[in-house]
């Protein structure tokens, strides 16, 4: 059995079956990690969120932004946006099946057997392992939750609060969680996010830091994340493994082996001519 992880997707499916057939992908043998951001902009969402969900046992996702916006355009009729690509999926026969799918992925996945956590953007440098998973699981429980999610969707989109407080409660407490998985590129270094800033690594505004370069309650573990496609896959940080490579803008999708932990890689199309 050979694990895989794989970027940002964004509805590329040929992109992944390419890489997946360079290495004899078998889901009766084989295991593919998403780092989130499955769908959206691309321009097979429907059909990558099909094939991921009938991978069965043979597939780990996390949950990214887009995801969770597909999630609320769904449940609570949250506008779509111009460059969204989701109408396929939210007017599909299945669309019912393929959103309760989503919602039971996790917003961190750990296997202490592998040695490896993956999350969608990031953990902030102040939390260990132990509470960035107890953290991710209160999102979790309430994306789960029949009742508790809508109220949850309808609040979970803005910047505030933008820093971590144990004394945080609610929504505010659960958006902050949520944006520290899924959003997250620039921190100061008490935690306090930017989310204004999405370029690469010289864009930080004054007195923030990529998330990765302050001192960190994970450091030295061993943790793939994705979002961040100006990084263009390239983190010096020793156990970080950077794998959005831009597939959906024109770049290259990034497989991962976790055993070897050797990278493959596979060029795209630009967006506008997918």
């Amino acid at each position: 059995m050979t694990h895989y992880a794989v970027g940002d997707l964004q509805g590329c499916l040929e992109p992944l079956h390419c890489l997946l057939k360079r290495v004899d992908f078998s889901p009766s043998r084989d295991t593919l990690w998403v780092a989130g951001d499955m769908v959206n902009r691309g321009p097979q969402s429907l059909e990558t969120l099909r094939y991921l969900r009938g991978l069965g046992n043979a597939v780990v996702a996390v949950l990214g932004n887009h995801d969770l916006h597909l999630i609320a355009c769904a449940l609570v009729d949250e506008r779509q946006r111009r460059s969204d690509t989701l109408r396929p999926i939210l007017e599909a026969p299945d669309s019912a099946d393929l959103i309760d799918w989503l919602r039971m992925q996790p917003l961190m996945h750990d296997d202490r057997r592998l040695g490896f956590s993956m999350v969608h953007a990031g953990v902030p440098p102040q939390w260990s392992r132990e509470k960035a998973l107890k953290r991710a699981a209160e999102v979790q429980y309430v994306l789960r939750d029949q009742h508790a999610i809508t109220d949850f969707l309808r609040q979970m989109y803005g910047n505030l609060p933008a820093r971590w407080d144990k004394k945080l409660q609610g929504v505010e407490r659960l958006r902050l969680i949520t944006n520290y998985f899924t959003r997250m590129r620039f921190t100061h270094p008490d935690g306090t996010l930017d989310l204004t800033s999405k370029e690469g690594l010289d864009s930080a505004p004054e007195g923030f830091a990529p998330w990765f370069s302050h001192p960190r309650a994970m450091a030295g573990e061993r943790l793939i994340f994705g979002h961040w496609a100006a990084l263009e896959g390239q983190c010096e940080v020793p156990g970080l493994f950077a794998l959005d490579t831009g597939c959906v803008w024109g770049g290259r999708l990034t497989l991962l082996n976790l055993h070897s932990e050797e990278r493959l890689s596979c060029a795209c199309k630009p967006r506008e001519s997918a």
